[in-house]
């Protein structure tokens, strides 16, 4: 029995998987090129090291400083984000499983077999302990056929392997305290990006090395799972049992998650749902305003971390002429993938780059949530009404770039109220404002093109407009830092966005992004009219 679920288990997930395993491989085989081309010397290196440990801000979202080897500054630059792509996998993976699975009664009929209530959460467990497995052996083998040191290609392989299972066990907690994915996915979501920051704190409140390559964690990092992972230092100490705390984490949890379950009844979580009005308020009268409510805690969210990037964007700037002044690598870095004029400007652009990358998740997770809707069913009660299939869509699409404009204009304001005192204030609001506002048009293509995925293969909405994101971030932001050739950079619309440059504004890809957006919003409105709905999930 557990055979026949894992294999069901497979022919949903493959694709997926798969995707998510060749980004986190791809990143780490990337990385390796990055650092040979962008940090070919030690001086090189150790000059980086000096600077991001002279900056708290900058040092609170790197990875541990180990030391100035190609592979110990491979590890401080990649580390975290391996290891943040494997629990993200990992936790999407343990509530579809499992809390989707009740959302969408599949979980009832399988319990109602012979299998029973638990057999289908410990498959769930097998299944993504084998991905992260697969995932860790893989990213190894990348590290080993760039000709690193075998065993901390191996640590990272590992360590990238069990912070996933870590996750994997939070998202089975999550699935068993919310009843519903999109609560349970939240929840996850806010404990990775939590336990990340706590991470960072703890490695900015560590003790520097005299030659600045190294730093002593403080005590705080042992609370974060990403903090175990930076702990075993690859291609420095090789420490393997830090690494071993997420794997013993991840199962005791995964433990904890099958008691959980024989507990409640199916459909319940452990977290009560909050009581709703007997009667909706006037403004609920409308298909628009249903989706704004459904919606409006995530732009919220979202919009929150817009304004955290605004404000670092321009309070980072004015430490930029001191950085570059002791360390012209660091100055190299940042042209490369601002491609703004001075390093000020180019801090401001490197940062508002992700902030477009914000606002086109908030705009794919608006849209998505059209997919889920239709899945579950509730679609059907809307489009019930006197309400167009094409009326449905085209709210989504309207509340996405009603989130994008939010998202930005959030930013927006904080960077203009961190400019205060700069004395080069003007000039970086005029930064602000150009790139800030191309930034939202290269979101506001992620609108149409999950648009356009939900009409053409809508049960493959979730996992390709994700994909979308994840690969024009790889490409537009980390590109540049990773060697890539120049030409695959404008493939990501983050990367033609307009930028300012020495006082110019250089409007770069801006009528073609309009084009695909204008295109794909007629396109994907077009084809809604003669589309069927697909409830089966």
């Amino acid at each position: 029995m557990l055979s026949t679920l894992l294999k069901q288990r497979l022919r949903r997930d493959w694709l997926q998987l798969l995707l998510w395993i060749l980004a986190t491989v791809l990143m780490a085989y990337a990385g390796v090129a990055g650092v040979t081309q962008s940090y070919a010397t030690l001086k090189d290196r150790v000059e980086v090291l000096a600077a991001v440990m002279a900056n708290p801000v900058i040092m609170m979202f790197r990875g541990l400083p180990s030391g100035a080897s190609e592979g110990q500054f491979l590890s401080f630059e990649i580390l975290p984000w391996l290891t943040m792509l494997a629990a993200l996998m990992s936790t999407f993976l343990a509530v579809r499983h499992t809390r989707g699975d009740e959302e969408a009664g599949r979980a009832e009929l399988v319990a109602a077999t012979a299998v029973g209530r638990a057999l289908p959460t410990i498959a769930t467990i097998v299944h993504g302990v084998a991905a992260n497995l697969v995932l860790g052996v893989l990213v190894a083998l990348a590290l080993l056929g760039s000709k690193l040191e075998p065993a901390g290609s191996w640590l990272m392989g590992a360590t990238s392997a069990t912070t996933g299972v870590a996750f994997l066990g939070i998202g089975l907690i999550a699935a068993q305290l919310m009843r519903t994915s999109r609560g349970a996915n939240a929840l996850t979501v806010w404990i990775l990006v939590g336990t990340f920051l706590i991470n960072g704190i703890g490695n900015v409140a560590g003790t520097p090395s005299d030659d600045l390559t190294r730093i002593s964690s403080s005590g705080l990092v042992w609370v974060s799972p990403f903090g175990w992972a930076e702990q075993a230092r690859p291609y420095d100490t090789n420490d393997g049992w830090p690494a071993l705390l997420g794997l013993a984490f991840g199962l005791v949890l995964a433990v904890v998650a099958v008691a959980l379950q024989s507990a409640r009844d199916i459909g319940e979580g452990f977290v009560p749902a909050r009581p709703g009005r007997v009667h909706a308020r006037p403004g609920l009268s409308s298909p628009h305003a249903l989706v704004w409510r459904l919606t409006n805690g995530a732009i919220v969210g979202w919009a929150v971390g817009g304004a955290l990037t605004g404000i670092l964007a321009t309070k980072l700037s004015g430490l930029a002429g001191q950085i570059s002044g002791q360390n012209p690598a660091v100055q190299q870095l940042l042209e490369k993938i601002g491609k703004a004029g001075n390093l000020e400007e180019t801090v401001v652009s490197v940062f508002f780059t992700m902030l477009g990358i914000l606002a086109a998740c908030a705009a794919v997770q608006i849209v998505a949530r059209a997919r889920q809707e239709e899945a579950h069913g509730t679609a059907e009660i809307v489009l019930a009404q006197p309400v167009s299939r094409v009326r449905w869509l085209s709210d989504y699409l309207l509340v996405a770039t009603a989130a994008i404009a939010i998202v930005v204009a959030a930013a927006m304001l904080a960077a203009y109220a961190g400019l205060a005192g700069n004395a080069h204030a003007s000039s970086l609001a005029r930064v602000v404002t150009v790139v800030g506002l191309g930034q939202g048009l290269a979101a506001c293509v992620f609108i149409v093109l999950t648009g356009l995925v939900f009409v053409l293969l809508p049960r493959g909405t979730i996992g390709i407009a994700w994909t979308l994101v994840l690969l024009a971030t790889v490409f537009g932001l980390f590109g540049p830092l990773f060697g890539l050739p120049e030409w695959t950079t404008r493939f990501s619309p983050f990367s033609v966005a307009p930028i300012v440059t020495d006082g110019d504004t250089d409007l770069r890809g801006t009528w073609w992004l309009v084009l695909v957006v204008a295109a794909g919003a007629a396109a994907s409105l077009g084809l809604m009219r003669r589309r069927e709905l697909q409830t089966a999930g």
